[in-house]
């Protein structure tokens, strides 16, 4: 007889771990089918930030970084391990498009949105400072503003996020193939496929939660869901040579007016991203040479003393709403489709942000609660703790 479960999780990235610790925290059978290890795709592969998204507010999205900020500060007090703060830069040239007042007027909505907590504090660098940003271009330079965010390592918060469910009573089948799903308004029998042999089970939900794959899964339930427009968008990144000392920088490419971020990342730098339309399969996406030529342009001009040495290179994709134009000032929309909204056997997750995988994860259970069955919480998101697996 197949194994019967309240909940049953598609893809081991940050948001499927998430959803199934919420699951789990709330009295619910889970299991978790992930086709390679946990954070394989673009969990891994991402800029490591926490953040409120600093940049969003230029379009006005104040209710996503409001959300953000929060998680932000939740993250910094349940998983002090896994996320630190860091001081960010501001450098403001006089060639910059974003002028000083610009620039204060930003930090000042992102401290409000931040409810004014220390964390969202920021200042303007005194001039004898600036010798002391890594080597930072002087010439032209007419100011520099300190805010803090956070960064973490994605994998690893991932993997606690996981480790955290499990502890929960959450079961994981890792490597596992999804196979198909078949939904009816009893509810879902899914098919998948281990190292050894082809296994099914039964639930009373389903959550595709495979990120770039979404759709493919989606391919695979029967009934088809219905399609959801979206682009794939790659963000590449490159790992550079050498240490920062002294915190992260927020640079504003000339060209296009974009943000690119220089990061500590272990002994050396991580530099990126960047956002390119992607045509190719998931599993094949890795930086162009013109990414990598773009965003060392971007590391000369503001480092210009710093040797470029690329000690790896990787790419990560995000889930985007179908727009034409520039993805840069796209939507970060998470989208939640449903096959019912009175009666939902499936969620799908199309989109999401790391810094915002918990309240993404209520939200789907929020979505489910109508199908699944009254049980009473044994743990709250918002208060576990995590730890490094």
């Amino acid at each position: 007889m197949a194994e019967h479960y309240n909940v049953v999780v598609i893809g081991g990235g940050i948001h499927g771990a998430g959803v199934a610790q919420a699951a789990a925290c709330a009295g619910y059978s889970v299991l978790l089918v992930e086709k390679t290890r946990l954070a394989a795709g673009s969990s891994s592969r991402s800029s490591k930030l926490i953040h409120g998204g600093l940049r969003y507010l230029e379009g006005l999205d104040f209710s996503l970084v409001r959300e953000s900020l929060s998680e932000r500060a939740l993250l910094l007090r349940l998983a002090p391990e896994l996320v630190r703060l860091q001081p960010f830069h501001i450098p403001v040239y006089s060639q910059t498009s974003r002028r000083p007042l610009t620039i204060r007027a930003g930090l000042s909505l992102y401290a409000i949105l931040g409810r004014l907590h220390p964390d969202s504090r920021f200042r303007k660098l005194r001039r004898r400072e600036w010798d002391m940003l890594d080597g930072i271009e002087t010439r032209n330079l007419q100011a520099v503003y300190r805010y803090y965010d956070a960064q973490t390592d994605d994998t690893e918060l991932t993997r606690a996020v996981m480790q955290s469910a499990i502890e929960l009573g959450a079961e994981l089948r890792c490597p596992a193939e999804f196979l198909e799903a078949d939904i009816s308004e009893t509810g879902c029998r899914l098919h998948y496929r281990d190292t050894s042999s082809e296994h099914s089970c039964t639930a009373d939900t389903m959550v595709n939660a495979a990120g770039p794959w979404v759709h493919l899964v989606d391919r695979n339930i029967t009934p088809a869901p219905r399609a959801v427009p979206f682009d794939l968008v790659q963000g590449a990144h490159l790992v550079i040579e050498g240490a920062l000392n002294h915190g992260c920088y927020y640079l504003e490419v000339a060209s296009d007016r974009r943000a690119v971020f220089l990061l500590p990342w272990g002994e050396h730098a991580l530099l990126g991203t960047t956002e390119t339309h992607y045509a190719g399969t998931p599993e094949n996406v890795s930086p162009l040479p013109e990414e990598e030529a773009y965003l060392l342009q971007v590391l000369g001009q503001y480092f210009p003393r710093r040797p470029p040495r690329v000690m790896e290179r990787f790419a990560g994709l995000r889930v985007l709403p179908s727009a034409g134009g520039d993805a840069f000032g796209r939507s970060r929309e998470t989208r939640l489709p449903v096959d019912n909204p009175e009666q939902p056997r499936r969620v799908s997750i199309y989109g999401g942000k790391l810094t915002a995988y918990r309240s993404t994860a209520e939200k789907v259970m929020a979505c489910l609660e109508p199908t699944l069955p009254v049980r009473r919480a044994v743990a709250d998101t918002a208060t576990l703790t995590l730890k490094p697996a």
